[in-house]
C-alpha cells in the first residue's frame, strides 16, 4: 500500500478548507487544514508535508510572506498558490518567488488533483537531480598537492576531461580521492553544466541496484509504490560516477555492459527501452583483472571500462604534500567549528610525514577533524597524538617512525570517540547544562557543539 500524500491547506475560509479537505481525503490523501499564516508556519515546523496549498490572501501574514517563511524552513516542500479571481498577476509573481504552480478559484477537483500529482512528480525529479548536482562544486584545483605524482595526475585529468572518452576507469586505494578526481574530470569537461550523478555500488542493496540505475515503473516489484527515476536518466548529457564498480552483481554487469555499448536501457517493468548520453566514470580499489580471473567480474565489461585508466597515488607516495593537506583540512575544519585552525610543532610535522597513512587522505582528514574538536585553535604537540603515532617496536612499524597497522584503525576511532565524549560532557557539567556556555568553554560555535552532541548520542 502506497504512502498517503500529506497535504497542508492554508486558507482563511473555513468552509472552503472543510469541503476541500473532505474531497481530498476521499482521494486517499492525508489533509491538514489551517486558517492563517502563523498556523501554517507552526504546522510546517511540527509536521512533514509533501505539498502545500496556500491562499494568497490571509489575515496577518499574507501568502507571499508565508511562502518566504516556508522556504526558509524547507525549500523542498512544493507550494501551489491559490488565488481568487483577479489575483492572477500576484499568483504569477508567487511562482517567480518560488511557488511550484498556482490555481485560481473556482477550480475543479480533477484539475487540482492533476496539478498536485504533476507538481509532486516534477519536484521529486528536481530534488533527485539537485542532490547529485550539489557535488559539482569541486573544481580540479581541489586536488591539493604539488608533488610529481599529483602534477602528473592533474595533467592527465586536463587531457581526459576535454577528450571524447566516455568510459574512464579510476584505480586507487580506499581514501585516495577517487570521487574528487571524478568530479574534477566532470567540472573541466564540456559536460560541466549538466548533472554529475554519483552512486556507490557497494552501498546499494543488490535487489535495488537495477532500479536505482535504470529506474522502475510503478508496481514493477514489491515496494514500488511509485515510478522511480533512474540515475542514468538523471545523468543524461552529464556524468555518471560509479564508485566501487567491482561490487556490481554479475547479473547486472551484463545489462550495464549493454548500456555502455549501445546507450540504451530498459527501466524495470517498462515495455520500452530508453536512451541516455552519459560519460561513465567507474572507480575501484580492487584488482579487476584478478576478479575476472576468479569469475567475479565479466571480462567483456572489464575491457569496455578499461579504455582510459587513471591511477590515483596513495598518500604515502606524496610525502611532500602531506603538510599542505594538513593545513587545508585544518582551515576547513576550523571554519566548521568556529575556531582558529590548529597548528603542529616541527616534531609533530615530522611524525605526520613519516606515517604510512593506510587510510590515505580520508584518514588524514579524520585525524584533523578530531584534533580540531578536541584542541580547538591549539598547537598540536607529539604527546597529544594518538598512541599509534609514536615510535614502537611493533613489526608493523619501520624506520624508527610511527607506523599504524591495519587493525589499529577501529581502536583509534573508538578511543577518540570516548575522549571526545568525556571532554564534551565535562564542558556541559561546567556550564550546568547550558549549551551556549559549554560551546564557549570548548572554544567552538554553538552550532558546532550541537552537531557533536548529535553525533556522539548526547542529545
Amino acid at each position: 500500500m502506497s504512502r498517503q500524500i500529506r497535504i497542508l491547506i492554508v486558507d482563511d475560509e473555513e468552509s472552503f478548507v472543510r469541503s476541500l479537505s473532505f474531497a481530498l481525503r476521499t482521494e486517499g490523501m492525508d489533509v491538514t487544514g489551517v486558517h492563517s499564516g502563523e498556523d501554517a508556519f507552526l504546522a510546517v515546523r511540527k509536521q512533514q508535508f509533501d505539498i502545500i496549498l496556500l491562499d494568497l490572501r490571509l489575515p496577518g501574514a499574507d501568502g507571499m510572506e508565508v511562502l518566504a517563511s516556508i522556504q526558509k524552513l524547507d525549500i523542498s516542500i512544493p507550494v501551489i498558490m491559490i488565488s481568487a479571481h483577479g489575483d492572477t498577476r500576484a499568483a504569477v509573481q508567487a511562482v517567480k518567488n518560488g511557488a511550484a504552480d498556482y490555481l485560481s478559484k473556482p477550480f475543479e477537483l480533477d484539475e487540482l488533483i492533476h496539478t498536485i500529482k504533476t507538481t509532486l512528480d516534477q519536484s521529486q525529479v528536481a530534488l533527485e537531480l539537485d542532490y547529485h548536482r550539489r557535488r559539482d562544486a569541486v573544481p580540479a584545483n581541489g586536488l591539493i598537492g604539488d608533488c610529481a605524482a599529483m602534477s602528473a595526475l592533474r595533467t592527465t585529468i586536463d587531457r581526459v576531461a576535454q577528450s571524447s572518452a566516455s568510459r574512464i576507469l579510476l584505480l586507487g586505494e580506499s581514501g585516495t580521492g577517487k570521487a574528487l578526481v571524478a568530479r574534477a574530470i566532470h567540472s573541466q569537461s564540456p559536460r560541466q553544466d549538466r548533472a554529475f550523478v554519483e552512486v556507490n555500488c557497494a552501498a546499494l542493496p543488490e535487489q535495488l541496484i537495477e532500479s536505482e540505475l535504470f529506474g522502475a515503473e510503478k508496481g514493477s516489484y514489491t515496494g514500488a509504490h511509485q515510478k522511480r527515476t533512474g540515475l542514468v536518466r538523471l545523468a543524461d548529457s552529464g556524468t555518471l560516477f560509479l564508485d566501487e564498480i567491482g561490487e556490481l552483481p554479475l547479473a547486472l554487469q551484463a545489462k550495464f555492459l549493454h548500456f555502455l555499448e549501445n546507450g540504451d536501457y530498459r527501466p524495470v517493468g517498462a515495455e520500452r527501452s530508453a536512451s541516455a548520453d552519459v560519460r561513465v566514470i567507474a572507480a575501484t580499489n580492487r584488482d579487476l583483472a584478478e576478479q575476472v580471473r576468479l569469475g567475479q567480474f565479466r571480462e567483456d565489461l572489464f575491457y569496455r571500462l578499461n579504455v582510459i585508466t587513471i591511477d590515483i597515488p596513495a598518500l604515502r607516495a606524496r610525502g611532500e604534500d602531506i603538510l599542505s593537506l594538513v593545513s587545508h583540512f585544518a582551515d576547513r575544519q576550523a571554519q566548521a567549528e568556529g575556531c582558529r585552525p590548529i597548528e603542529f610543532d616541527s616534531e609533530t610535522q615530522g611524525i605526520l610525514r613519516a606515517h604510512p597513512w593506510r587510510g590515505n587522505v580520508r584518514e588524514l582528514k579524520n585525524l584533523i577533524e578530531r584534533l580540531t574538536i578536541l584542541y580547538p585553535g591549539k598547537t598540536i604537540s607529539a604527546d597529544v597524538l594518538p598512541g599509534e603515532f609514536h615510535q614502537t617496536d611493533d613489526p608493523h612499524y619501520s624506520d624508527g617512525a610511527n607506523r599504524l597497522s591495519n587493525t589499529a584503525h577501529p581502536q583509534l576511532q573508538d578511543r577518540l570517540d570516548v575522549t571526545e565524549r568525556h571532554i564534551v560532557q565535562d564542558a556541559l557539567e561546567q556550564a550546568d547544562g547550558h549549551k551556549g556556555r559549554a560551546a564557549e568553554i570548548l572554544g567552538i560555535s554553538r552550532h558546532a557543539l550541537k552537531r557533536r552532541l548529535q553525533r556522539l548520542g548526547l542529545q
